[in-house]
């Protein structure tokens, strides 16, 4: 194998829990509201609110709303879907009660046990970044709540909404390798999506490493590597 002297890193579920939080925020919020009692327990409002969630999201990837208006989508969509009026909320109102739904996420957030010192000990040897879905000021403000900010030069976080394009495109992969100053090639990325991670980051000629913390699936592609937790990152990027 190729000397591997940089990692790029996703951050929700790879480095950040952000199915956890967002479970608890989700409950938390409705709850709050008197919401719950609209659906039939609380695994159908965390379900409804993830698919309403991945809808509006992929919209924000495809460039047809922005950062903040798929949040607001997100809450006039869930809304409707409880049987409300939502053609007429304003964008104040929808992004009030965003941020009222925000301020339980991030209260939630926490690293993975594993991410710090994974980071910690790579960091020692080689350079390290995030290629994210997101938005850059948005996942900042993530790894700062969690710890992790540090690790990570301001210039080697590339994230999809101020880069203009998003994974699995090689582009967003490569402007990182850019940033870190070395070829596809010396370049590894951990991200747990297997699609637009690993065989992103693989399309783009850089080494996929796939996080499967829950071993559900066998990946397809023999150049994938796969991990089920980062503590076994330093040990397989040199075996």
């Amino acid at each position: 194998m190729t000397e591997i002297r940089a990692v790029l890193f996703d951050v929700d579920d790879t480095l950040v829990d952000y199915t956890g939080s967002e479970r608890r925020a989700v409950l938390a919020h409705l709850r709050g509201l008197d919401l719950l009692r609209r659906l039939p327990d609380s695994r159908a409002a965390v379900a409804l609110w993830r698919e309403v969630t991945e809808e509006q999201y992929t919209r924000f990837l495809a460039g047809e709303l922005t950062f903040t208006g798929q949040q607001r989508e997100r809450v006039r969509r869930f809304l409707a879907r409880l049987g409300e009026d939502t053609a007429a909320l304003p964008d104040a109102a929808a992004a009030a009660w965003f941020a009222a739904y925000a301020a339980h996420r991030d209260a939630a957030q926490q690293a993975f046990p594993d991410a710090a010192p994974t980071l910690t000990v790579l960091a020692a040897t080689h350079r390290l970044g995030i290629v994210s879905n997101s938005s850059t000021g948005h996942q900042r403000r993530k790894l700062h709540a969690t710890g992790l900010l540090h690790h990570f030069p301001d210039t080697a976080i590339v994230c999809s909404d101020d880069h203009g394009e998003a994974k699995p495109a090689p582009g967003i992969f490569l402007a990182a390798c850019a940033r870190l100053g070395l070829p596809p090639h010396q370049v590894a990325h951990v991200g747990d999506n297997y699609t637009l991670d690993a065989l992103g980051a693989l399309d783009a000629g850089l080494h996929p490493f796939w996080l499967d913390r829950t071993a559900s699936r066998t990946p397809t592609h023999p150049a994938v590597h796969v991990l089920h937790t980062l503590t076994d990152l330093p040990t397989a990027l040199h075996p």
